[in-house]
């Protein structure tokens, strides 16, 4: 494609926020303006943490929202009362908040391996890395939002005594307990599949432990006149990490409008992987459902390509058409040089591998007909241009 045809091409972009229309929200910030409360665990946060108490069939108190999932990760990792410089298990291939959360909270990340099928950090996995060295507790991701089976995780926990932590940033609608004991972290964030902007929640069925964290995210402060402390006073060193009273009402407005929204999502993603599928003659793998099930709410498009050489043609001829593109998780946390002296490399091959094939396409729920072709087809021409006619990987459709 000619640079100057390139620049007339309209730009598509990786992904569009789907926040609520402005019909949506009013009535919510009508609420939050005849309450004059705006912080500090207001009527609507609280309204919202009753709606994911019931969806997780758990007390209200065991739900927490904060500010954003990151701040949620630190909370919770404090919360647990780990010795300071614990050994936290963390996957190489996942968002550099993960690493970094567990940082703040005075802690070593140990970086190990995911699957090369659901890119997860497995209990599998995470017992061959209990094997010879001190673990003090795992911090799982949902990648991509691929849920993890809460049971194997329970029963990793029983044989080991080691806390597992889900960072289930991207997961909302897919991750839940499945009727097992275990605390998960979601994000809020705009792109995500239920967006409030910003913000985050934290359901946990380990007993106090969510409250521990509501009370961090308020500086720490007590607010428990049976506690034996005075009320004001300080009862950890906490920080500020509440939600707001608006973003909570973007949250809300959201909620309305889910149920539907995942649906489409869920079919939008379908019909881009069998359109890409078409194009490169069954050339790209995908993400594969572990024993949870598959993503009910995608939030992004993620292919995986045979060789690095192919992955890099196809991200070449997407910039030349305007089209944008993202290396998710690369570089992995264990080739960042300000992590490598403050963290413990495993063996992460298939991080490795997954690294240098794997490339993040446009994804948003008003892609047109159009977008979606000029992207298939720019794909299949990168793929003729490097040679590859063939499918060396399998294909699977969340």
């Amino acid at each position: 494609m000619k640079a100057d045809t390139a620049q007339e091409l309209e730009r598509i972009p990786l992904l569009v926020p789907d926040i609520p229309a402005p019909q949506y929200l009013l009535p919510w910030l009508e609420k939050v303006h005849a309450a004059r409360h705006y912080s500090n665990f207001g009527p609507l946060v609280c309204e919202l943490e009753s709606r994911f108490a019931q969806q997780f069939a758990l007390p209200q108190p065991q739900i927490t929202t904060v500010a954003n999932a990151t701040l949620g990760l630190e909370l919770v990792l404090q919360a647990l009362a780990l010795a300071p410089g614990s050994r936290i298990l963390v996957p190489a291939f996942t968002f550099v908040a993960t690493a970094t959360a567990v940082l703040r909270a005075g802690h070593i990340p140990v970086l190990a391996d995911v699957d090369a099928h659901s890119w997860l950090l497995t209990p599998d996995i995470a017992r061959q890395a209990c094997v010879g060295r001190q673990l003090d507790a795992v911090l799982a991701v949902a990648t991509f939002g691929m849920p993890h089976d809460m049971q194997a995780w329970q029963q990793f926990e029983e044989e080991t005594g080691i806390p597992v932590v889900i960072d289930a940033a991207a997961a909302y609608g897919s991750q839940w307990l499945q009727g097992a004991q275990g605390t998960l972290v979601f994000s809020l964030h705009a792109t995500k599949s239920l967006p409030a902007i910003e913000g985050g929640v934290v359901v946990s069925s380990r007993p106090g432990l969510a409250a521990k964290v509501r009370q961090l995210s308020n500086f720490g402060i007590n607010l428990d006149a049976g506690s034996g402390l005075p009320l004001g006073s300080l009862s950890a060193t906490g920080t500020n990490a509440k939600m707001s009273e608006y973003h909570a009402a973007v949250c809300l407005a959201s909620l309305q409008i889910w149920e539907q929204r995942s649906l489409q999502r869920k079919a939008l993603h379908a019909d881009l992987v069998a359109e890409m599928d078409r194009a490169t003659g069954g050339l790209l793998g995908w993400q594969k459902p572990g024993a949870a099930g598959s993503i009910q709410a995608p939030a992004l498009l993620c292919a995986q390509f045979p060789d690095e050489a192919a992955r890099n043609q196809a991200e070449q001829g997407l910039t030349q058409a305007n089209i944008t593109t993202r290396r998710w998780y690369q570089p992995l946390l264990s080739d960042m040089a300000v992590l490598q002296q403050r963290c413990e490399t495993l063996a992460v091959p298939n991080a490795q591998q997954l690294s240098r094939t794997l490339l993040g396409l446009p994804f948003f729920m008003d892609i047109t007909p159009a977008q979606r072709a000029r992207v298939a087809e720019t794909v299949a021409r990168s793929a003729r241009r490097s040679g590859l006619r063939e499918a060396p990987l399998a294909t699977a459709a969340l």
